[in-house]
């Protein structure tokens, strides 16, 4: 099959030379949508135990996780990118995320940084701690969601889309990669509005992007609502079908990290087709054949 969109692959052997894997890694993060900061609920449709790992709450340092994960990695020769995947890794005083940025460029072997975090929870004095690592690759994985204020504050994410931007427009003046999260299938929203969200990284300093299908997820207050019948979510036909359009729409520079969420074991409620991962993108690359869509196609028609 014809490669049709920059996949995160190819842009880490431009960068590195060699394939690379990102490892995640726990630091053992807060985030201000759960510590009462903001909320004490987090997002409508987070799982209060977050992405990643878990190991930092089960006793294993930084250090000790990289240890235990890269040898694989490293077997294969492969580039070694350190990813901070659990909540907002950002938050709190500049001075934890110094010691953070220290014990990651400590660890032996580091080709690059990742750090999730959320657009509220940067300033220009940690922009500038990330921009002094001295790694080729630094890269702030930062929620979006999606471009509507209106949904943004239906799914309690605490910002808004504005605050997005500024954030992004940052990072990139200092010289760090922003790769932009977008979900589709979000509570009140239809595919026109995750087109919009498309439109609006196209306009900014992004360098990557995930798509995600919106997952009702055990222990999220999206499952009560999808349990009181308030929440359904898309049927994988539409969702497939918005991501190709979205992948029309993309600038073409941009590379596409993911397709489509990856639910923990055993936390899926609903849709069940999102637990075949493998599944969905292979549905995807075959909507991008069947319509001859390469990244970018529809870009200039659609850019104002």
């Amino acid at each position: 099959m014809t490669q049709r969109y920059n996949t995160l692959s190819q842009a880490y052997r431009r960068l590195f030379g060699r394939r690379a894997k990102k490892i995640p890694l726990d630091a053992g993060s807060s985030c201000p949508n759960r510590d009462g900061a903001i909320s004490r609920s987090g997002c409508l449709f987070c799982n209060a135990a977050g992405s990643g790992t878990g190991f930092y709450h089960k006793g294993f340092g930084l250090r000790a996780q990289w240890d235990r994960l890269t040898p694989p990695a490293r077997g294969r020769g492969e580039a070694l990118v350190a990813y901070l995947q659990s909540f907002s890794n950002t938050y709190g005083p500049a001075t934890r995320l110094a010691g953070l940025l220290g014990e990651l460029c400590a660890l032996p072997g580091v080709c690059g940084l990742c750090l999730g975090t959320r657009p509220d929870c940067l300033d220009p004095e940690k922009i500038a701690l990330l921009a002094a690592v001295p790694l080729p690759y630094v890269c702030l994985d930062l929620g979006l969601q999606s471009v509507r204020d209106e949904t943004l504050k239906r799914i309690n994410r605490g910002h808004d889309a504005a605050s997005f931007a500024v954030a992004a427009r940052l990072a990139a003046a200092a010289g760090l990669s922003v790769t932009a999260h977008l979900m589709a299938g979000l509570p009140g929203e239809s595919n026109a509005d995750f087109f919009a969200a498309v439109s609006f990284i196209n306009d900014l300093p992004v360098t990557g992007v995930k798509f995600h299908n919106t997952l009702v997820v055990a222990g999220a207050g999206l499952a009560e609502l999808f349990a009181a019948g308030g929440y359904v979510p898309p049927e994988r036909d539409t969702y497939v079908a918005a991501v190709a359009e979205a992948i029309a729409r993309l600038r073409p520079d941009i590379v596409v990290e993911r397709l489509n969420a990856d639910p923990a074991p055993g936390e899926l409620v609903a849709p069940a087709w999102a637990a075949d991962k493998r599944g969905v993108r292979e549905a995807i690359a075959a909507a991008l054949e069947a319509g001859d869509i390469r990244q970018g196609c529809r870009y200039d028609a659609v850019s104002p």
